[in-house]
């Protein structure tokens, strides 16, 4: 007879775990899913919990009819700026940080890591007094930015860690063909931490994309509501409408979800350091 190893055995406390994890996350979806498909009247008869008796598409026409197309397309325009702004000035300099002696860059890379505990709530001041005298308030500008600000000094120290991993022989070898610093840059670094790069990419979209603190505080206008923002529409003075705050959620973490599905393994090789290779 074949004698059980360790391996072979039941990990129960794992299985527990899982189980409890899974009930963690899975109710919070099962409800935001049911009450998104439910009318307010039977929500309110059925409970928070209860199957619903009977689904709908009332509450996603309600939502379309809103506004959620257009405030779907300021948050895209300001996720992707985001992005692109934060990857073009991130990894030139992650780039000169690494490659660079000098004192001025572990300086500069000193300030970044600085940034990292400062939390933009206690600049909003500041920062709304700067917006204004730049006459950027009221704009999707005054998103773009200080978003962009407060996600560099993150994307810059995954994108350094990523290319301190880089060998000085290829570096040398680049060198000896002949190549100047940016032909360095755009063939050899960009290719070779694609992994960092996605990954810092994928974080910057999702901070753009949740962002709320910024349009709340730096947008007037309805027409530039961002979709975290366009959420309040659905909370009235003495009600709010659960269902199609729901729908309106459910649709706005949509994208979100599927970009996570998309880049998980390099958003989680990209923040442990190991993005790239």
């Amino acid at each position: 007879m074949k004698t059980a190893t360790p391996h072979d055995r039941p990990n129960w406390f794992a299985g527990t775990f899982t189980a409890a994890w899974l009930v963690i996350v899975g109710v919070p979806l099962y409800t935001m899913v049911s009450w998104s498909l439910q009318t307010r009247d039977g929500f309110l008869d059925n409970g928070p919990i209860a199957l619903p008796r009977a689904l709908t598409l009332e509450n996603f026409f309600t939502v379309v009819n809103d506004g959620f197309g257009r405030y779907l397309v300021n948050t895209v325009i300001v996720t992707v700026a985001c992005v692109v702004l934060t990857l073009v000035a991130a990894i030139p300099a992650a780039y000169a940080i690494v490659r660079s002696r000098s004192w001025l860059a572990s300086t500069a890379f000193r300030i970044f890591l600085l940034g990292l505990a400062i939390p933009a709530q206690a600049t909003i001041i500041p920062l709304y007094l700067i917006i204004n005298r730049l006459q950027l308030y009221d704009s999707l500008t005054a998103i773009v930015l200080p978003t962009v600000a407060f996600g560099l000094p993150l994307a810059i120290l995954v994108l350094a860690g990523s290319l301190r991993d880089v060998s000085d022989e290829l570096y040398d070898a680049m060198t000896v063909d002949g190549a100047g610093p940016f032909r360095i840059l755009w063939q050899l670094v960009v290719p070779v931490s694609r992994g960092s790069i996605a990954a810092v990419g994928t974080y910057a979209a999702l901070g753009a994309w949740n962002q709320f603190l910024f349009p709340l505080i730096l947008t007037q206008d309805p027409d530039l509501r961002t979709l975290t923002l366009g959420l309040t529409k659905f909370r009235q003075e003495f009600q709010i409408n659960l269902p199609g705050m729901m729908m309106a959620v459910l649709l706005t973490a949509l994208p979100v979800f599927v970009l996570y599905l998309v880049a998980r393994r390099w958003l989680i090789a990209g923040l442990a350091g190991m993005g790239g290779r």
